[in-house]
């Protein structure tokens, strides 16, 4: 990330790091722009609501990577400029480029996989993080991740269910909803 710096007095500029700026700040004496790696949507788990926010957020610049090391989901061939990760999901979370500028959301509807890409989302940067599911499900998945020691600000970072509440129970709809609020906490 950099960041371009005016002073508005004197029309001078200069660049800066931009790691722990906003996008733009703009006061009575200067505008400080960031430059930088596109924002990131990793999405931990392949099927119908994985692909329909894969689409959406190509579509809003987003680069979006599926994780899914499961053999079983083999599936349609993925959206153009969406890639295909087998890796584990937590480490390949582990391995984001830019974690302050990703969003991990899991949809594998599998404790088992999800979880493993939570923990280490939990344990990094990552501007967003959502998991799939019912309340009951989202509490239970709190209990399980309590009972590693995560604590309480850690595991409040987790919006699930993921999305804001529109009562849709429909692939694209809940995918929509998803991005809407990944979007707005952006």
């Amino acid at each position: 990330l950099v960041a371009r710096r005016v002073l508005l007095d004197s029309g001078e500029s200069e660049l800066l790091t931009g790691e722990g700026r906003t996008a733009l700040l703009v006061t009575d004496t200067e505008v400080i722009r960031t430059y930088g790696p596109a924002w990131q949507l990793f999405i931990i788990g392949d099927g119908q609501i994985a692909r329909h926010l894969a689409g959406m957020a190509l579509r809003l610049d987003y680069r979006v990577m599926i994780c899914d090391p499961r053999d079983a989901y083999t599936g349609s061939p993925l959206p153009e400029g969406v890639q295909l990760c087998r890796d584990m999901p937590d480490d390949a979370v582990q391995a984001l480029p830019t974690p302050a500028r990703a969003a991990v959301v899991a949809l594998a509807h599998d404790p088992r996989q999800d979880d493993l890409g939570l923990c280490a989302a939990l344990e990094s940067e990552v501007f967003y993080i959502a998991a799939l599911g019912s309340r009951r499900s989202a509490a239970a998945r709190r209990e399980r991740l309590r009972s590693l020691e995560f604590a309480e600000a850690q595991l409040d970072r987790i919006h699930g269910p993921a999305g804001l509440y529109i009562g849709s129970k429909r692939p694209a709809e809940i995918a929509l909803s998803i991005l809407a609020e990944l979007t707005a906490l952006r």
